[in-house]
């Protein structure tokens, strides 16, 4: 880790980059104040989990990806930020995990069918949902949780309805969730979203977070992440 808590991140010059709703999904996670085994799921160049890991050195970390060229992002990340995870190419639908796991937290695939397709097919399976549907990241995500363990995740707004739908199905209860807009007069592009298994709390509804607003701006600073381009 560098002396000034920067982490540094590989990213390739063609294919997926991060983008800042990994940014507020992370800054949505540290209020939570994760602990104990922490999985990130589609860690992509491991932006999330490696925060996560940064700021809580105390949590077990793991990782996985369904590419095996983010996987090897994954891993060279946190070896030059000198974070510990154990870092696993595959499917969270079909890995077996040797535990089961008190968080699991995502950036999953959320571009609906319909939307235009990349034709870069290592942004495709990044960004579109058929590559992972959210009804069967749920259940995968269940199945690896502990009795009480949380879900956190962000996903198109526009999409919250089929969400609940599904989370409640899987017996998830929504704890907090707050919106994300471009804009004050745009609506919601983004949410992010608390779940606890066999959780009885009420919904928190927080405040919108807007884009350009002085607290994303507080987001990005605290975050101190800094890309270093490797050729695939």
């Amino acid at each position: 880790m560098s002396i000034d808590n920067t982490l540094y991140l590989f990213q390739y010059k063609e294919g997926y980059r991060y983008n800042s709703d990994s940014l507020l999904l992370y800054d949505f996670i540290i209020k939570l104040k994760p602990n104990g085994s922490v999985l990130d799921v589609g860690s992509g160049s491991g932006i999330l989990g490696l925060l996560i890991k940064r700021d809580f050195p105390h949590i077990e970390l793991s990782q996985i990806d369904v590419q095996d060229t983010h996987v090897s992002l994954t891993s060279k990340s946190a070896q030059h930020n000198s974070l510990d995870t154990e870092v696993f190419l595959g499917d969270i639908r079909t890995h077996a995990f040797d535990k089961k796991f008190d968080m699991i937290i995502s950036n999953p695939p959320f571009y609906h069918t319909g939307t235009q397709k990349s034709e870069n097919e290592s942004l495709k399976i990044s960004r579109h949902s058929d590559a992972l549907p959210f009804e069967e990241l749920v259940k995968a995500v269940s199945s690896n949780l502990k009795p009480r363990g949380a879900f956190v995740f962000c996903y198109d707004a526009k999409q919250i309805d089929t969400l609940m739908a599904i989370l409640f199905q899987s017996k998830f209860k929504v704890n907090d969730l707050r919106f994300v807009h471009t804009k004050e007069t745009n609506d919601a592009s983004l949410v992010l979203i608390h779940a606890k298994k066999s959780s009885k709390s009420l919904c928190k509804i927080l405040p919108p977070l807007y884009m350009g607003s002085k607290e994303v701006k507080s987001i990005y600073d605290k975050s101190k992440t800094k890309s270093i381009l490797w050729e695939n």
